[in-house]
């Protein structure tokens, strides 16, 4: 079994009297995905920062950071050599056109001028942005800004890539072009660590994530394995916030388990048809019944949703 290329034991991480991030740890394989899923403010971004030396963990944290062999506290540098990091927001030169932005960028890393042209060629044809080699960033549309930020933490060839929600307010076909992209990267041995708040991202692209919440740990494992451990298989999705008094009664009292909030009402079961029963005794058309998925289990471990107001 491959032994882990990056281990964290036990790293806080506090601002004044939040504490942004609570006794963490996690192992990550190498050229595995590993995921940092939960809502803003949960220190998914916080824990990533600190991975390549932006943040440092408090002061008197014995806590252990290995990554690649180095620590952060002590080897910032090291780190951000074999790194390659895509922040949350498109820190581009919008002054300049595509090729400008990344010749510089390649600069920082000294990359020799027919090195850093040749690699160039190939992200921006790797990432289907040949076409816009001339063009000002201005005139990009924002996935591919964001594809060009993804193309620039590629340069240097990294063993690590650590991306920052890289799909937050893209359409769903550029967020599939870059889900695609970054399962190239892993079959090409590419490490990965991604922050996101969406589950479907977390469930397509990673081998193994960490579900947080106000700085702690909630769940952690694979995603498939988390929903088959965690949640009822199916669920009935009730809108407008329709009653279900008296639909949930006499034998579907042991198989269905009801999450009520005010707007949506929530019924999980096991068996698909139990769901059905109660659907078909509703007033209205206006629910799903579905497969669970990764916020269900948020919502059963912390009973808010990944997307609440913080």
């Amino acid at each position: 079994m491959a032994e882990s290329v990056i281990k964290v034991e036990k790293i806080s991480k506090s601002f004044g009297p939040v504490r942004a991030v609570q006794e963490l740890s996690f192992s990550v394989l190498p050229a595995a995905c590993f995921g940092f899923l939960g809502p803003n403010g949960a220190g998914k971004t916080t824990m990533m920062k600190m991975i390549y030396g932006k943040n440092t963990c408090d002061r008197g944290c014995r806590g252990v950071m290995d990554i690649f062999g180095f620590d952060p506290r002590s080897d910032e540098l090291a780190i951000k050599n074999l790194s390659g990091v895509v922040p949350q927001e498109d820190n581009l030169d919008e002054e300049l056109n595509v090729i400008q932005n990344l010749m510089i960028f390649a600069r920082f890393y000294n990359l020799p001028g027919p090195v850093a042209r040749r690699r160039i060629t190939e992200l921006l044809e790797f990432l289907e942005l040949s076409e816009k080699t001339r063009s000002k960033i201005r005139e990009l549309s924002g996935g591919m800004k964001r594809r060009l930020v993804i193309a620039r933490a590629l340069l240097n060839e990294p063993r690590l890539l650590i991306l920052d929600e890289p799909t937050t307010g893209l359409d769903p076909q550029v967020r599939h072009l870059i889900w695609d992209k970054l399962r190239h990267l892993k079959r090409q041995g590419t490490t990965i660590l991604l922050t996101t708040h969406y589950m479907e991202e977390a469930f397509q692209i990673c081998d193994e994530l960490i579900i947080m919440d106000k700085g702690q740990a909630i769940l952690q494992g694979n995603p498939r394995q988390l929903l088959r451990d965690n949640i009822e298989p199916y669920v009935l999705e009730i809108m407008d916030g329709q009653s279900i008094d008296g639909l949930v009664s006499g034998d579907l009292l042991d198989s269905v388990r009801a999450d009520i909030s005010h707007e949506v009402s929530r019924l999980y079961s096991s068996q698909i048809d139990d769901l059905r029963r109660v659907a078909a005794a509703l007033h209205s058309d206006n629910y799903v019944i579905r497969q669970s998925n990764l916020e269900d289990v948020f919502l059963k471990a912390t009973g808010r949703s990944l997307n609440a107001a913080q």
